[in-house]
Formats: structure tokens, sequence, C-alpha cells
């Protein structure tokens, strides 16, 4: 059967950009996006749709892309044996360091006109657990072609935790871009720097100077916020050989069985260990506009020593404190690479990349969210007790 085409005409309307969630809801309803399982109201966000993982997971001996001309369990056979193949029904536990390969409960069948990109849930980049989002016969990771008609497939590495999953639970999501099908072509929604400008002169988008580089650039903070105490921790250290994290178990964890806090130094500098992961925090506060999204992104490539932020997507008012004022600070997922590399307060860590949504959600970032409003802050697992 052939993919759905929409028109102008539509109930899309005749914007296009991001798709906000009452858009993502008529996707739904079209059978753009189907599931094994009902599709529940909590997995419809401001601008993205999570996914959830399948009743098995297989365990692979290493990451792998399709390519053109494969299905991803055609690829799948050549890399896991029936015997390595994980029920998920009733949970099962992902060991650290290992790669799975998971069938999702939802597939999609795509217009020519609608695309989609995926990234790592916040919960689960805090968790450090490394997911990218699979197609069948496809080249990169956690993008979807305009016009795909085929399965989704999460493939999870937990890096720093084993982690118990299940059917059902939610690592990752999707966002979707609608484009003019009669310009393809123009696929970026990309807000200029001119543009951000001129926002941030109407209603602020970060509580610091502007400061612009093909994006809003970020800094990171070593030192304590003011009004803060002079020994609260400017972050957090992954323990290593801690005990098992229930992915869907909020609040059930004591931070100090997992985490080690980072005492600020007074020369406002951390030495990042090679290997080790570390739950750090912007200097800046931040507030995305209701008509906007944003995803953080290196701020130059040639900076690699050290990743920062595995789920680096805000949805549309994020951040936004009374009055529409900046009021969240973003957390940064970091892992040094191959040598010890000193990180200063202050340093610039990223920029933000805003994208334009359709048409603003209706229902904001915010309501009810674990990360409203925060400043340095683990995942919703665990608890100061």
């Amino acid at each position: 059967m052939p993919p759905p085409q929409t028109s102008d005409t539509d109930d899309f309307g005749p914007n296009f950009g991001l798709l906000a969630r009452q858009k993502i809801e008529t996707m739904i309803r079209r059978g753009m996006i189907v599931a094994q399982k009902p599709i529940d109201d909590g997995q419809a966000q401001p601008a993205s749709l999570d996914l959830r993982l399948g009743p098995l997971a297989y365990r692979v001996r290493a990451s792998f892309l399709p390519g053109r001309e494969r299905p991803v369990m055609e690829q799948l056979a050549a890399f896991a044996r029936d015997e390595d193949a994980i029920n998920l029904e009733h949970g099962a536990v992902l060991e650290r360091g290992c790669v799975y390969v998971i069938p999702l409960l939802e597939r999609l069948r795509l217009p020519d006109s609608i695309l989609g990109v995926a990234n790592p849930k916040s919960s689960t980049g805090r968790l450090d657990i490394f997911t990218r989002l699979i197609t069948d016969r496809s080249e990169t990771f956690d993008r979807v072609a305009r016009g795909y008609d085929g399965a989704l497939y999460a493939e999870v590495s937990p890096r720093s935790f084993p982690a118990r999953v299940r059917t059902g639970s939610k690592l990752n999501q999707i966002r979707f871009r609608r484009l003019n099908s009669q310009q393809l072509h123009l696929s970026d929604f990309t807000v200029e720097d001119r543009d951000l400008a001129q926002r941030h002169a109407l209603l602020p988008l970060v509580d610091d100077a502007l400061n612009l580089r093909q994006g809003l650039i970020l800094r990171v903070a070593l030192k304590p916020e003011n009004g803060a105490q002079r020994e609260a921790p400017i972050g957090f250290r992954a323990q290593k050989h801690a005990d098992i994290v229930d992915v869907d178990r909020v609040g059930g964890y004591r931070l100090a069985d997992y985490w080690e806090p980072i005492a600020p130094r007074d020369d406002g500098r951390l030495i990042l260990d090679p290997g080790e992961f570390y739950i750090l925090a912007s200097r800046e506060r931040l507030h995305i506009p209701r008509d906007l999204a944003a995803e953080m992104v290196p701020i130059d490539p040639a900076m690699g020593e050290f990743r920062v932020h595995y789920a680096g997507f805000f949805d549309p008012g994020f951040g936004a404190a009374p009055g529409g004022r900046p009021g969240a600070r973003a957390v940064l997922e970091v892992r040094s690479h191959e040598v010890p590399f000193v990180l200063e307060d202050g340093q610039i860590i990223g920029r933000l990349v805003y994208e334009k949504m359709a048409e603003a959600p209706l229902t904001l970032y915010g309501e009810g969210s674990n990360y409203q409003g925060q400043g340095l802050k683990l995942s919703k697992h665990f608890t100061m007790g």
C-alpha cells in the first residue's frame, strides 16, 4: 500500500516546519503513525512523539547500519543469533557496555512531504544510555527519510549503569518536519542569527549577553550560581560499578548510590577524566519561544576532546519563567574521549540551533515536566535521600 499523500488543503494547513503535538495526533488518526499497541496520550510531547520498545531485544557484537539495500532484520541476522534474543515483556537488564537492537512498537507510513528526526529523551541521556534510531535501508542514524514506510528500531547501549527495560519503555523520541511538496529540497527551517537577535530584543532568549554563532552559544558553569551555597556541587560524576537502574522507576534511587558530587574549585576548573561521564549545566538560563524548538549541537567539530549532550532537543516553552523570562539552565551530559581535558568556568561548550514550528503547540513544555525551571539536575530517577 503506498504511503498517504498530503496537500495544503488537508488537515495540516498551509504552514511548513516542525509539526506540533496537535499535528502529530493528526498523523496518528490518519494512519501515518501506527503501533502494535495503542498509542497513549502520554507519548505525544509539544513537538515530538515518545517511541516505545517492543517485546524483543537483540544483543549484537557491534553497532551497524543496514545500508540502502537491506532491511534491519536482514542485517541483524548477521550480527545476532536466535539465542541472543531477550524477552522484554516482563522486563530484562541491558548490560553496561553491550549493544542491543530493539524493534519498536511504532512504525511509520510517511507521505512524501514529511520526514523524521530522532533523539534520546532527556532522562535517557542523563542516565548515559546511548540510544539511536535505525530505519530499514538507511545509511544514517536518527533520520527517517520522507515517504518512509516501515518499521523503527532503537540501538541501545547503557554506558554507566546497567538498565532494566521492558516492552513499552520510552528511551527515544521522534519529531516530524513537513516540507512544501512543491519545494522538497527546502528542508532546513533553521532560524538565522539576525532573526534570533530581533527576537531577543523583544523577549529575552537567555538571561545573559546574547552570543550568536549560527545559533546561541552556551558556556559551562563550574562555579555555584549567585545565591547558591559556596559548597553547592557544580556537577556530578557517575560512579563505577553502580547497581541497575530501572528506566521506568521514577524517584526510586538515592543519588549517593550512583553519583559523586563535584565540589567547585577556587580556580573554576574541572579536569575531565577519559571515559568518565559527567552531568554539568550551562551558565545561561534559557527560554524557548512557543513557535520555535531548539537542538544542542557541537560548537566546532575540531573541539573533539569531549562529547556534550546526548539528548539535545528542547521543546517549545522550555525554560519559560513568569513573564516569559529565561528560567532553566541546559543540562550538559559530558564524556571525555582519549585524554584528560580541562574545562574552565565560562568556557564555550555548545550552541543551540533554533528551528521554526509549522505552528505553535497548543500545550507547551513544562506542564507537568520534571525538568522545567531546572538548574543542575539529574534524571527523574534519583532523589537526594
